[in-house]
């Protein structure tokens, strides 16, 4: 299946990327995340919530739909 991932604040800046497609055959998000994390080794150290097609998921949750976003912890005010 053909995924976009989007990637924001602190993990647009060590990943160098803002956004990319890409081809992902497995079905959960923790697959995706062990696909990333060895694309990207530094996320491993990174703390960040995922949300699917704009909708936080844990990274247990199958892969359901299209986008992926890859959240840093926002801060309050």
């Amino acid at each position: 299946m053909t995924i976009t991932i989007k990637y924001f604040g602190l993990i647009a800046e060590v990943t160098n990327c803002q956004e990319e497609v890409v081809e992902f055959s497995k079905n959960s998000i923790a697959q995706l995340l062990e696909f990333l994390n060895s694309k990207y080794p530094i996320l491993k150290t990174k703390n960040f919530q995922v949300a699917q097609n704009q909708v936080l998921v844990s990274f247990e949750d199958e892969i359901t739909g299209q986008e992926i976003a890859l959240l840093p912890p926002f801060a309050g005010g």
